[in-house]
């Protein structure tokens, strides 16, 4: 599964959800070790099929339009995370910024715009009993 996330549980030691950027940077750009239409699968449609997410991860008519919009050229993630002391309390969290995105859609709504949130809340959490099928 390309990326991976415990949800959050561990934020003190583990981020790597800067990964999906960092293959389309360093192993598509880059080293063209796989395509970018076969690295655009392996991030959306897959696990989208694995999770059992029928309306999300490819683009057709009546399906949830969660887009990102990238520049190849500049797509990637740094290799190690950062450190961040924005906890409650002062606790320290691991965070990889992506770079290279210009937009992030979420049900067809501009959520991220670069860095910046457009405060917009189009998302929804997804429980298994809730998924379409």
């Amino acid at each position: 599964m390309i990326g991976i996330s415990d949800g959050g549980a561990h934020v003190d030691m583990l981020c790597n959800a800067g990964y999906p950027s960092y293959l389309l940077g360093t192993f598509v750009r880059d080293k063209q070790a796989l395509t970018l239409e076969h690295a655009i699968k392996r991030i959306t449609s897959e696990p989208a099929q694995f999770f059992g997410l029928i309306d999300r991860g490819v683009l057709r008519p009546g399906m949830a339009a969660d887009i990102t919009i990238f520049d190849l050229n500049t797509i990637s993630s740094p290799e190690r995370p950062e450190i961040r002391h924005d906890l409650p309390g002062g606790g320290r969290r691991l965070v990889t910024q992506a770079e290279g995105i210009r937009y992030t859609l979420v049900n067809g709504q501009v959520l991220y715009e670069g860095q910046r949130h457009t405060g917009v809340l189009p998302g929804q959490v997804l429980r298994a009993g809730q998924l379409k099928s």
